[in-house]
């Protein structure tokens, strides 16, 4: 049931849980999280950055995969289709394309000038009935070309930001897309004090999910983050299934090998059991699992 996701978050700030943003990649990646949001009856967002969505042939096709698979697959729990981190642009083909929420990410702009940018792409997309995300401070790490340094976020900045009528906000914490480094010092739960304090009922968005101890996400979720993006985890598990499925010879295409292995049918679906896996892992941590009712 593709909604947008400011009920399903709302509801999950009032019952300090989070709601899984899995990023998809391709069809397996969909039809894995949907597949496992159904049958632990957890609401979920689909996540899509621009390149994403580029590679899968743009946000059109993108679009119709999601709904196509959504009413074939029967799903019936909330599910939101999400631009991450969007340009105003990418806001903008995202709109039009159908998709139900969206992200702008304008964290790298002088603020005044993202407080500006948002305010405008916020009433578009709410006049469309879209959901909407903005980004303050910075998140650590590269995410589809443009690098943060994992600043944390300025609770005067979250204050003003809401003000535009977003329906959550990303606030960086300490945070970082992809691979923690070892010598990572943890997320600043005094800065997420401070800006759950000015935020209100506005639900906070965790990026970097990926590596973060789970005593932490815990805390994090205690603290108000509704929303915890998770991508490279999903990866990670992906390539090593499928990896460990061709290390094992299973695709290789000889004349012994009768059970045709090599078929994309068969080579991804390590992959694919894996995805399943690891999403269900942390709807289980994030208290998501059952909340769809």
């Amino acid at each position: 049931m593709l909604v947008n996701a400011t009920r399903m978050l709302k509801e999950a700030h009032e019952g300090h849980y989070a709601v899984g943003h899995f990023n998809i990649n391709n069809l397996e990646w969909t039809k894995a999280i949907l597949l496992t949001a159904q049958e632990l009856n957890s609401p979920v967002i689909l996540g899509v950055s621009e390149g994403a969505g580029k590679y899968m042939g743009g946000f059109k096709v993108v679009v119709a995969m999601v709904k196509a698979l959504d009413e074939c697959l029967g799903i019936t729990v909330p599910v939101a289709l999400h631009l991450d981190h969007g340009t105003e642009a990418g806001v903008r083909a995202c709109i039009e394309a159908g998709f139900t929420s969206v992200m702008f990410d304008g964290s790298a702009l002088p603020f005044e000038e993202n407080l500006k940018k948002t305010a405008e792409l916020v009433k578009l997309a709410h006049d469309k009935g879209l959901s909407f995300e903005a980004e303050i401070g910075s998140i650590g790490g590269t995410e589809d070309g443009v690098t943060g340094q994992g600043e944390v976020a300025d609770p005067e900045q979250a204050a003003a930001m809401i003000k535009t009528g977003i329906d959550f906000l990303a606030a960086g914490i300490g945070n970082i897309h992809g691979i923690y480094p070892a010598n990572w010092t943890g997320l600043h739960f005094d800065a997420l004090a401070k800006i759950d304090e000015v935020t209100g009922d506005v639900p906070l968005v965790l990026h970097g999910g990926t590596g973060i101890p789970d005593e932490m996400i815990k805390k994090a979720i205690s603290g108000g983050m509704s929303k915890i993006n998770v991508n490279t985890e999903c990866q990670l598990v992906f390539a090593e299934a499928t990896i460990e499925y061709c290390k094992a010879g299973k695709a290789d295409p000889t004349a012994e090998n009768k059970a045709k292995g090599y078929d994309p049918r068969k080579l991804l679906k390590p992959g694919f059991e894996a995805i399943k896996a690891k999403v269900k892992e942390k709807m289980e941590l994030f208290g998501s699992v059952g909340k769809a009712d």
